[in-house]
């Protein structure tokens, strides 16, 4: 480096740090009404050697997600916070109205041991729970695959097929539709039940119901975070009991709720005892 060069860099650094100090005055004057900022490398969909991911518009991935590669992913479907999603070696496609739950980890392998490729395929209208593993496999539109499953290299799950929470499904195995699959390895368990069938697309729908309202949230600005927080302070001792005997009608900012598509129905049907 040079003399105009280190002249250069010297002058910069000064910039920086005067920044950083009027930052720090500029915060502590806000009190505890500031938001503070920290430089973060994590990006939320990043490219690997030629591949960029194509996420459709209606989509939703959440800022903590990792989308890396060659990625597709569908309309209206959700990655949730934690996951990841690396389409380096080779290619991952989600279908529409899909959801990956937190935590959860989809990958893929270049070949196998047999030569074959495999990228992971996610149909439509799929639930992956929690922290699920992804490996090398193929999921059929509609169907559920449990909590911490494990789903390894060459795996078949088909449509409306269950693999229950915290299995592991061997190499190459196909899960035929209906049929529910447990334990480590995951063998076949029973029949799934026309209610438990109905269960996923439910669940499927919920969750992007639950995607646009999380959309929302991400997209507001400070200003906007702040009036609602004021909002919710002043409703938060609100006791309708004690307003109906004075006849006062207080009426909750539209702000503060939830579609009708989000809220738990209320109904009589009997819910599943299965855990997943």
């Amino acid at each position: 480096m040079g003399t105009l060069g280190r002249v250069i860099y010297t002058v910069g650094n000064w910039i920086r740090g005067s920044g950083q100090a009027l930052d720090r005055v500029g915060s502590l004057l806000q009190g505890s009404h500031r938001l503070e900022e920290h430089l973060s490398r994590h990006r939320t969909l990043m490219c690997v050697f030629d591949k960029s991911p194509l996420v459709d518009k209606d989509a939703f991935v959440a800022p903590s997600a990792s989308v890396i590669g060659d990625v597709q992913i569908g309309k209206g479907s959700s990655i949730w916070y934690g996951c990841v999603l690396r389409g380096d070696v080779n290619n991952i496609s989600v279908g529409s109205g899909t959801n990956i739950q937190d935590n959860s980890l989809v990958h893929v392998a270049k070949t196998n041991l047999a030569g074959k490729e495999l990228p992971t395929t996610i149909g439509d209208n799929v639930t992956i729970g929690h922290s699920a593993v992804i490996h090398g496999c193929t999921v059929e539109d509609d169907a559920f695959v449990g909590m911490g499953a494990t789903l390894l290299d060459g795996v078949v799950v088909e449509k409306h097929a269950m693999v229950a929470a915290g299995s592991l499904v061997k190499e190459n195995t196909r899960i035929p539709s209906g049929e529910v699959w447990a334990g480590n390895p995951a063998k076949f368990m029973r029949k799934l039940s026309d209610e438990e069938i109905a269960y996923i697309s439910k669940s499927a729908e919920n969750y992007i119901n639950l995607a646009h309202i999380h959309a929302v949230e991400n997209s507001k600005s400070f200003e906007e975070i702040e009036v609602e927080r004021a909002l919710r302070r002043k409703y938060a001792r609100k006791d309708e009991d004690y307003d109906s005997m004075l006849g006062i009608v207080r009426e909750t900012p539209p702000q503060l709720v939830l579609p009708d598509n989000v809220l738990p129905e209320k109904t009589t049907t009997r819910v599943p005892t299965t855990h997943y």
